[in-house]
């Protein structure tokens, strides 16, 4: 970020924040504290967090599990508002205490940069209303046509999402791979658990990736375009109810491939999940294949691959959901799933979103998991204000 005090620095000279850019902060965290009811949450917080104390609160694993994840649920509103309330205060006396002298430009200028990233990340945040935002992820990277160069590119997509996650204090799970044929991969589904909001944030990444680069992969040094789907899901837990049909349900079981190890083909703990989707609206029939080879028992495995059918089962009920709530909202932009979304031009350093227009030359930074300027462009773009 460009320094926004006074000075020179390099020869340019920096201006002081004015005093509008402080007004600025100030109204913007207040109007966080109005627009998210802070003063109501922290009432809501100590009625539910007492019903956690009760002597029989664990009686019922179920719902005190549900009741839990509502108490820590309130508490992130509150941190996070208060987080922004003690850097808007804090900016608010550097600019008083520069005026006498007793702090630095740089002093300033820092605490400018943290109350606008803290009240920024707060608000986008509060974009955040589908009532599946708060959930994991299941993601799924499907390899386009082209071999060798579209398998690598899917490789890199993982690489970067593994990136993002990290970064963002997720927990990165893999729960099936296929790996390519000289390079890459054909496929990967990866559970992204334990942070905050991964579906809200990374629904954004549903749809075909496009990637145009000189392939490292072609003697000639080809300009290629490959192509790779992410395809994104909340993950269902425990607390939520999702009906399977166990009529529609088979299994296969399979030798778990690897790089070695000495229980590599020799046990049959990999298992694949057959299930027979009917339609409810059209009666449409359609057969859900899911593989797991994360561990090697068996019926770890199996309990995982029910838990990613029951994910993709509420995915699709979601968006019948969600697409039922676009027909009634006049005007409301459609979202295309599986549309081309974004695409990556190495070579004139430029990755650019289709839907947004959002667009940068850090390409490096994209590929190291720098997506959150993507993500945000599209949180504003298409918003969901969705009734708890």
């Amino acid at each position: 970020m460009a320094s926004l005090l006074g000075g020179t620095t390099g020869g340019f000279p920096i201006i002081m924040i004015t005093a509008d850019q402080l007004k600025d902060v100030m109204e913007r965290a207040e109007s966080l504290r109005r627009y998210l009811d802070i003063d109501r949450k922290k009432i809501e917080f100590e009625e539910e967090d007492l019903r956690t104390q009760a002597p029989d609160f664990w009686d019922d694993p179920k719902r005190a599990e549900e009741q839990m994840k509502k108490v820590k649920g309130i508490k992130r509103w509150i941190d996070g508002y208060n987080e922004v309330r003690l850097a808007a205060d804090e900016l608010q006396l550097a600019f008083d205490f520069y005026k006498d002298e007793m702090v630095t430009e740089e002093e300033v200028d820092e605490d400018y940069r943290r109350a606008i990233e803290a009240i920024e990340n707060l608000e986008m945040k509060n974009m955040l209303r589908q009532k599946e935002d708060p959930m994991d992820v299941v993601m799924k990277i499907n390899s386009g046509a082209g071999g060798t160069e579209s398998q690598d590119w899917a490789q890199m997509l993982m690489r970067m999402y593994q990136r993002w996650a990290e970064a963002n204090g997720h927990k990165v799970t893999i729960s099936n791979l296929q790996d390519g044929d000289e390079a890459g991969i054909k496929s990967v589904t990866m559970q992204i658990e334990g942070g905050e909001y991964a579906y809200g944030y990374l629904k954004s990444e549903n749809g075909v990736h496009r990637l145009v680069r000189v392939s490292p992969f072609n003697a000639q040094g080809k300009r290629m375009t490959s192509f790779a789907s992410v395809f994104v899901s909340p993950l269902v837990d425990d607390t939520i109810e999702v009906y399977v049909d166990p009529a529609k349900v088979s299994w296969d079981l399979f030798r778990s491939g690897g790089a070695g190890g000495q229980n590599v083909n020799k046990v049959e703990t990999g298992v694949r999940l057959r299930y027979q989707y009917v339609d409810p609206d059209t009666g449409e029939e359609e057969e859900i294949l899911i593989e797991n080879t994360e561990s090697r028992k068996q019926l770890e495995n199996r309990n995982n691959a029910m838990r990613l059918l029951k994910s993709q089962l509420y995915d699709r009920a979601m968006k019948k959901r969600l697409e039922a709530q676009a027909k009634i909202e006049a005007g409301k932009k459609k979202i295309e799933w599986g549309s081309q979304i974004r695409s990556y031009v190495f070579d004139d350093r430029r990755v650019k979103d289709h839907r947004t227009n959002y667009q940068t030359t850090d390409v490096d930074g994209v590929m190291d998991g720098k997506i959150d300027g993507f993500i945000k462009a599209y949180l504003m773009e298409f918003p969901v204000n969705e009734e708890e």
